[in-house]
C-alpha cells in the first residue's frame, strides 16, 4: 500500500529555513531518520521510505507555495493514488508555536498552497497537517514573519513538535486517520 506525504514550501536557499517551510522541515526530518535522501524530479525533491509494509513517498514540490496544486496532482496521478491515502504537511499562522491539528478535509483558511491545490484537484477532501508557526508579528508584517527565518529559540522549542509530526505522519498509514488524529491533534 502507498501514502502521498506532500510537505509544501519553496525552493531554495532563500526559503530553507523559513516558517514558511514547515512542510519540507518535517519530511526533511522523517527522511533523516530512515537515512534516505530527496531527488530532484519533476515538479518536486521526491524520496520514498517503507515502514512495515507500506511505502511512503514523501514529495517536497518545486513548484513553489503558490502553484503547489501543480505537483500534488502530478504526483496523485503518477502513483494512482487516491485522495484519502496523501497527506499535506502545511505551516499555519492560526496556530500556536508547534501545535498540531490534523484534519481530513476542509478550506484553505487563507493558504495560497492549500488553495492551489484545492483549485487544482477540485477538491478539498484530503488530509493535511497543519503546523503551528504562531502569529508574532506587526501588523501588515505577515508575509515578512510567514517569510522569515527561524529564530533560534523558536526553532529549539519546535525541534520536539517536528519529531511529533514525523511520528503522526508514521501512525496514519498504520492505524488510520482517525486514531492518528485523536492521538496527535493539538500535542
Amino acid at each position: 500500500m502507498k501514502y502521498l506525504i506532500v510537505g509544501l514550501g519553496n525552493p531554495g536557499e532563500d526559503y530553507k529555513n523559513s516558517r514558511h517551510n514547515v512542510g519540507y522541515t518535517v519530511l526533511d526530518s522523517l527522511a533523516k531518520k530512515f537515512g534516505t535522501a530527496f531527488s530532484d524530479k519533476r515538479y518536486a525533491y521526491v524520496t520514498e521510505v517503507k515502514v512495515r509494509g507500506k511505502i511512503l513517498i514523501l514529495v517536497k514540490p518545486t513548484t513553489y507555495m503558490n502553484l503547489s496544486g501543480n505537483a500534488v496532482n502530478y504526483y496523485l496521478r503518477k502513483e494512482k493514488m487516491p485522495l484519502e491515502n496523501m497527506m499535506i504537511v502545511v505551516d499555519d499562522l492560526a496556530l500556536p508555536l508547534g501545535t498540531i491539528r490534523i484534519k481530513t478535509k476542509g478550506g484553505s483558511g487563507g493558504h495560497n498552497g492549500l488553495q492551489h491545490i484545492e483549485d487544482t484537484l477540485a477538491s478539498n477532501d484530503y488530509i493535511r497537517m497543519r503546523v503551528g508557526i504562531g502569529s508574532e508579528y506587526n501588523r501588515g508584517h505577515q508575509v515578512d514573519y510567514v517569510l522569515g527565518d527561524w529564530k533560534t529559540e523558536e526553532m529549539k522549542n519546535l525541534s520536539d513538535k517536528i519529531e511529533l509530526a514525523v511520528d503522526a505522519i508514521l501512525s496514519f498509514p498504520h492505524i488510520g486517520i482517525e486514531r492518528t488524529m485523536n492521538l496527535y491533534n493539538n500535542k
